[in-house]
């Protein structure tokens, strides 16, 4: 296996006031988060794994149920929220097997086809161990990449962990491509050296990239241009914005970055 999907989403949708976890909640009907992803995803990858939390299997497996001929996504689950690494690497019997992985948070439904494919590309052509960042210069960020005079990844600026990011700044649109040579011994030490987020406490995702660089991975950077592809479905304004945004299911298909 080439490429596989992770997608870290045992969130519980309370913050949506949904009551069901935030990847089923519907978009445009009968389109749900989930079946957006996927649908976005397929063309790109050779499986997708899903990471829940355990009141949200029976639910997603009941969704891939009504869903015939779905080999190619399995699931798995988290069952603590300890934050997005822990949850990815809860996927590591299943993606450990694949030469490189796609993760994307599990409320990114607009990031673009074009994207995928641009980052696919890049992350294919390269060698050895890396890693493959699209990026996009945002006004207030809530998450920033900061580069050193090298081009070298240097700092993650988190907001959620009391960072103050920059306006301008570069922030992601919720998706990371990474080899998997090596990946979980690096993440083993990782979580041996570096104590959780300051604020939630977390096994964050985000700096263990910066640790990576550290280890000799080069980033790639794809530069994205359609600052909304950042956006993802965090609060009930969110899921109101795209709401509003898509008035039909092709919407989300056919659109063109701005």
């Amino acid at each position: 296996m080439k490429l596989c999907a992770v997608i870290p989403a045992a969130g519980r949708g309370t913050r949506l006031g949904a009551d069901r976890p935030k990847i089923l909640v519907p978009l445009v009907p009968p389109l749900t988060i989930w079946s957006i992803l996927r649908r976005t995803l397929q063309p790109f990858v050779d499986h997708i794994h899903v990471v829940v939390s355990p009141d949200g299997r029976p639910l997603f497996e009941a969704e891939l149920a009504a869903e015939p001929g779905r080999p190619e996504v399995s699931v798995s689950v988290q069952p603590e929220p300890r934050g997005m690494g822990d949850a990815i690497f809860r996927g590591l019997p299943v993606w450990g097997s694949a030469e490189n992985i796609l993760i994307i948070w599990g409320d990114q439904v607009h990031v673009s086809a074009e994207t995928l494919a641009a980052c696919r590309a890049v992350h294919l052509s390269g060698k050895g161990p890396h890693c493959t960042l699209p990026l996009v210069a945002l006004d207030e960020p809530y998450v920033e990449y900061v580069f050193d005079a090298s081009g070298r990844l240097d700092r993650v600026l988190q907001t959620r962990e009391g960072d103050l990011c920059n306006p301008g700044g570069l922030g992601d649109v919720g998706t990371f491509l990474l080899s998997t040579a090596g990946l979980e011994k690096l993440w083993r030490e990782y979580v041996s050296l570096v104590p959780g987020g300051a604020v939630t406490g977390e096994l964050n995702f985000l700096p263990f990239l910066v640790f990576l660089t550290r280890r000799g991975w080069p980033v790639n950077r794809v530069s994205v241009a359609d600052s909304t592809e950042a956006r993802g479905i965090n609060t009930p304004e969110d899921l109101a914005f795209f709401r509003r945004l898509y008035t039909h299911p092709n919407d989300l298909f056919n659109r063109k970055v701005s």
